[in-house]
């Protein structure tokens, strides 16, 4: 067996929405096994601050960039900032994704999909699918160049394998057309990915892996009674902790799985089973 199988040292892995709460966690694992993350987002002073983290914490060269990934020219500058700086791109970690939210806002119950307002479609769209399109073609495009080639990464959800069920987001006593739903856009996008990755496996299935993992939820501060409701409905009894999934991630972007193309991963505590 290969030594160090699970080894990125020197590997530059660039991974979009990187501010984000699962973000920083994929851009940490990377760092940990010695990768070079280059952390994407909007907030230039937030990627710059945690790249100076990792690489305080694990001595490598962590970048942080403010690119609006829904811009393709702001796309094709930083790939060539990024070919400048270190000669090469190994991997795509397309992350990225606004978060629609349940929660009605100014009385308007907007997260029906008889409200659902065009303008939170296309700007959702635009995030997660379109995003992720546009970085597959240049960051996926500077991979394929690599002699030894590369991986793209994509972060679907477990709710692009299935349907959400808004009997969790229910609230007692509301009338049914004013009642909270998952947003038509999450479930969309996070299939949408699921279709990229097929593509994408087999566009340059000798230089590029493409693979895509299919997260459940992450535990932070959702209220008890939601908790209650979504942990009854996971055979392990409960939501991921914020850095279950690094090993994973590590696993994907690793020669650990050299032989891994065109897979979608479901990782949801066996919700999916049920």
């Amino acid at each position: 067996m290969k030594e160090n199988l699970f080894d990125l040292s020197g590997r530059v892995v660039v991974v979009t929405g990187a501010a984000g709460l699962l973000g920083y966690q994929h851009a940490d694992a990377i760092a940990s096994v010695g990768g070079i993350p280059v952390m994407l987002d909007l907030n230039q002073d937030r990627v710059e601050q945690l790249a100076v983290e990792l690489k305080v914490h694990y001595g490598v060269d962590a970048a942080g960039y403010a690119v609006d990934i829904t811009s393709e020219a702001e796309i094709e500058a930083n790939t060539q900032k990024l070919m400048e700086r270190f000669g090469k791109i190994d991997g795509l970690v397309n992350n990225a994704a606004n978060n629609p939210k349940v929660e009605n806002q100014d009385g308007k119950f907007f997260s029906r999909l008889e409200n659902f307002p065009l303008e939170v479609w296309n700007a959702d769209v635009a995030v997660g699918l379109t995003g992720a399109f546009l970085c597959a073609k240049h960051y996926g495009s500077a991979i394929s160049n690599n002699p030894d080639g590369g991986v793209i990464l994509n972060i679907s959800s477990d709710l692009g394998l299935m349907a959400p069920d808004q009997r969790l987001y229910r609230q007692q006593g509301l009338p049914e057309d004013q009642q909270p739903a998952k947003p038509v856009t999450y479930s969309v996008v996070k299939t949408g990915l699921i279709g990229l990755t097929r593509y994408l496996a087999t566009y340059w299935p000798d230089r590029v892996r493409c693979n895509a993992l299919c997260p459940g939820g992450v535990k932070t501060d959702q209220p008890e009674d939601f908790l209650t409701e979504v942990n009854a409905r996971v055979p392990m009894g409960r939501l991921a902790n914020v850095d279950e999934y690094q090993g994973i991630l590590v696993f994907l972007l690793s020669d650990s799985s050299t032989y891994l193309n065109g897979a979608i991963l479901p990782m949801d505590g066996g919700r999916g089973v049920w």
